[in-house]
């Protein structure tokens, strides 16, 4: 069963933190690219932090010294852990898989083919 789903999203104040996961199948954990999404109210989605096959990360500007994407096969689990938090982090957060290596850098991808549904995160 091929699966992504997110949890943890919140509603916290501006520097707050949360953690995000992302329970994913065995199936997708042995993806090349792994990835975090986000969609603000009114903006498109962008990508905020992947990391791939190796163990290698990377990040958007904006997430760069706040936010840390890490996973753990053992358990399928990807997480994002958002520090710092500002009211412009608001938005659906996503977890994506991509299996796909020759694909250019994970996080400059602009389709990833599964992704999951969402959890929101809510700054005041």
């Amino acid at each position: 069963h091929v699966q992504l789903v997110e949890s943890g999203g919140g509603s916290v104040h501006a520097g707050g933190s949360l953690r995000l996961s992302c329970a994913a199948s065995d199936y997708l954990m042995k993806s090349y690219c792994m990835a975090w999404f986000r969609r603000a109210p009114g903006k498109q989605r962008e990508a905020v932090a992947s990391i791939d096959a190796y163990g290698s990360t990377d990040y958007a500007n904006f997430a760069k010294g706040r936010f840390a994407v890490s996973k753990y096969d053992g358990n399928y689990t990807l997480w994002l852990q958002l520090n710092s938090l500002q009211p412009e982090d608001t938005g659906v957060y996503y977890c994506a898989a991509d299996w796909l290596t020759d694909g250019g850098p994970c996080l400059r991808r602009k389709e990833y083919e599964y992704m999951g549904q969402g959890t929101q995160v809510t700054v005041s």
